[in-house]
């Protein structure tokens, strides 16, 4: 579905990105073209309906406007992007069919041009993104995709991406389990963060893999004091971290114990360790923490 004048007006980029994005609208791929092709307004290469329906706007080697600075930087490189139908404010979950289709997509992506199988670390590092995920993406910041999108695009549509685009279910099917029990822990001073370290080192797993990781945790102190956790990649070689959104794991009860369970799914590249901190609103302890995981070697 060709958009003119924009795909011989446009020019020439080397794509080293792909960014993805909710368009606040539960329309068709047509609909977004038919949007587009009225309007002046900015276009993505792709666009995505509820059911699956892909169309293609703007090759993809021709610069797309939905990105701002990623659209076309001075060496040539920018990025590929796609809008996606969702509810008016994109906080629902992509569906099935659309998870399949950015995981095709992306895997097209990465055999044609090349696009490496990692997050993008920066904004202009080459990788695979949401258009949240950094602020030169966007000339106004931007929620884009919801919550809710970019757990799936960590735990769901990227660890999807590189298993496929590397055969890792065909070549390793086995995964190493990973069982770990510690008694202590922190002791958590109010409103900081602290790490909660496995065995002797304060990663939970070291890449590069793919894995599915549970962290279970005892806190103890004053009754409602509430606790929150979160995962992020830490890259061993540029000190980037890379942060997940916090999970908040409730309150302690009147006994004075809170059990945490928390689950990150998700790939790691060979510099890059996954690392996990708690924290309460009020002074607590750590009393107990386990790790569980099953871990696939890329």
């Amino acid at each position: 579905m060709e958009l003119q004048p924009e795909s011989d007006g446009q020019p020439a980029i080397r794509p080293t990105q792909f960014i993805l994005h909710s368009i606040a609208a539960p329309w068709t791929a047509r609909r977004m073209y038919e949007y587009w092709r009225d309007s002046s307004n900015l276009e993505s290469h792709f666009g995505l309906g509820y059911e699956g329906d892909l169309g293609q706007y703007i090759g993809t080697e021709t610069r797309a406007d939905a990105n701002y600075q990623a659209n076309r930087r001075p060496d040539g490189t920018g990025a590929v992007s796609v809008e996606t139908a969702s509810n008016l404010q994109h906080t629902d979950p992509w569906t099935a069919k659309q998870v399949e289709q950015l995981i095709r997509l992306g895997v097209w992506l990465h055999q044609r041009h090349g696009i490496p199988l990692r997050i993008c670390r920066s904004a202009s590092d080459p990788g695979y993104g949401y258009h949240r995920l950094h602020a030169a993406w966007s000339s106004g910041g931007t929620t884009c995709p919801g919550d809710a999108r970019v757990r799936q695009f960590r735990n769901v549509v990227f660890p999807g991406i590189v298993a496929r685009a590397n055969g890792t279910s065909q070549e390793d099917p086995m995964p190493t389990v990973i069982n770990e029990t510690q008694e202590g822990g922190p002791t958590l001073v109010p409103h900081t963060y602290k790490q909660l370290a496995m065995a002797n080192d304060a990663a939970l797993l070291q890449g590069p893999c793919a894995y599915s990781a549970t962290t279970y945790a005892t806190v103890r102190g004053q009754a409602g004091t509430r606790v929150t956790v979160r995962f992020y990649d830490d890259n061993l070689s540029t000190k980037h971290r890379s942060y997940d959104l916090p999970i908040d794991c409730g309150t302690i009860g009147p006994d004075g114990v809170l059990n945490v369970a928390v689950t990150r799914n998700g790939v790691l590249d060979g510099r890059e360790v996954l690392r996990v901190e708690i924290k309460a609103d009020r002074s607590a302890a750590v009393s107990w923490r386990v790790l569980r995981a099953l871990r696939w070697s890329s």
